[in-house]
């Protein structure tokens, strides 16, 4: 098969497509990676093939500025996907409007850069599948105007697929005057100028590609969830020799993500009095903080390992437990191992991952904003010293080790993409 994958230039929700592209590579099929001139090099950096699409724009950049001039203290989930865990956010009053300015917003800018280069290429390459993230809605323009199979390939908490949903129905529900799907209108608009004829799928896919445990995902009833273990991948990777052999004392790790000092000016946390408050315990902690960050650091307890950046999919299975800030990449490494976490979450999906993962048992949450020392350090304890933490974070581990692989869900893929493409290949 030939399959494309398609992605806006964000180099974090890159990251967690390249495994699968990886196992589909060595499976035998042809792969290639379409993105913004902007993503080139970080694709080509993973091995993979670049396909350098359409126009250049910082997208990232663009939103940072939109959030700023917002003036934006907490971001969440952006209007209207925020009604995904709010009920009295789950009506036609609130998700008309909402939708309107998430497809002027959210969906079409960053997407368009994207469509006539990835649909040209398409039409001369002829994929067989359309692997794309949430975002990319290039990815589903370009599949129905070649006729493969396309699929979403999640980064987090699938709020857009929840949303879709509560929103088709409720839509179905008004009088016929009244009905308005602006992401429908939007897509359909590329119909008339590539000789398609618009679907639902092209919302949300023929099928989604979903990295996260049950235990810590939000589904839509409607749609059809292929499930699959994360692997993680951070690009290039060095083990330092100081973690080749095991721990003297119980070590407990912390990152609070490696764009929290670009996106927010700095870490949403009081990374020094956190630190401070951990000096006291018998405990090894192993802190990832940026190097324009230490600055901030003036005294550093005896206990502490500063670091600029560990793989961290090495440094935890050496960790009792692991302080972070809720991301999902983070969140699924650790839960790879059954170690104890805390979920220091501030934005996006972070909050409903941690709220997920107290549920479950594997860890303990706080929003940053109540994240004291003091606060931080109760938690540390009580995962230290509590063995129902352990048992859950086990069962957690167990549920992500039971998922195929990359490797061993390439046999569904291929079944998937016979059942849903139309170009006769």
């Amino acid at each position: 098969m030939r399959i494309l994958f398609a992605s806006n230039p964000e180099k974090s929700v890159f990251l967690y497509l390249a495994p699968l592209a990886w196992a589909l590579r060595t499976a035998g099929h042809e792969v290639c990676f379409a993105g913004q001139p902007a993503l080139t090099d970080v694709i080509t950096q993973a091995g993979l093939t670049a396909v350098p699409a359409g126009l250049f724009r910082d997208i990232p950049r663009l939103l940072r500025m939109a959030a700023a001039d917002l003036e934006i203290e907490r971001p969440g989930i952006p209007e209207p996907y925020d009604a995904f865990d709010d009920p009295d956010k789950a009506t036609w009053e609130y998700l008309k409007p909402g939708m309107v300015e998430a497809v002027s917003t959210m969906h079409r800018p960053p997407s368009f850069p994207l469509i006539g280069g990835l649909t040209e290429f398409a039409l001369e390459w002829k994929p067989d599948l359309i692997i794309w993230e949430p975002l990319c809605y290039a990815g589903p323009i370009a599949a129905k105007a070649v006729g493969a199979a396309h699929a979403r390939m999640l980064f987090g908490v699938d709020v857009f697929g929840v949303v879709r949903e509560m929103y088709t129905k409720l839509n179905a529900a008004q009088p016929a005057a009244d009905r308005s799907d602006p992401l429908a209108e939007w897509l359909a608009t590329y119909g008339r100028k590539y000789d398609f004829e618009y679907s639902d799928d092209m919302t949300t896919g023929h099928f989604t590609i979903d990295q996260m445990p049950l235990s810590l995902q939000v589904e839509a009833e409607s749609l059809d969830y292929v499930r699959m273990q994360y692997v993680p991948y951070g690009g290039p990777a060095v083990v330092p020799k100081w973690l080749w052999a095991q721990p003297e004392r119980p070590r407990v790790a912390l990152t609070m993500g490696l764009t929290a000092t670009e996106v927010y000016n700095g870490y949403t946390i009081a990374m020094a009095e956190v630190l401070d408050s951990l000096a006291d315990l018998d405990i090894e902690v192993v802190a990832t903080v940026a190097e324009k960050e230490r600055k901030k650091l003036p005294t550093l307890p005896s206990n502490v390992r500063l670091e600029s950046y560990v793989p961290w999919h090495a440094l935890v299975p050496t960790c009792s437990a692991v302080i972070h800030h809720g991301g999902a990449a983070t969140m699924a490494t650790n839960s790879l191992y059954p170690v104890p976490q805390l979920a220091l979450h501030y934005h996006y999906d972070q909050p409903t991952l941690g709220r997920k993962l107290a549920e479950h048992g594997a860890g303990l949450e706080m929003h940053t904003t109540v994240a004291t020392g003091d606060a931080v350090r109760a938690s540390v304890q009580r995962l230290l010293t509590e063995p129902h933490f352990q048992v859950r974070a086990q069962a957690l581990t167990d549920e992500i080790r039971a998922l195929p692989t990359p490797n061993q869900l390439v046999p569904q893929l291929e079944q998937l993409t016979a059942k849903y493409r139309t170009n006769g290949r």
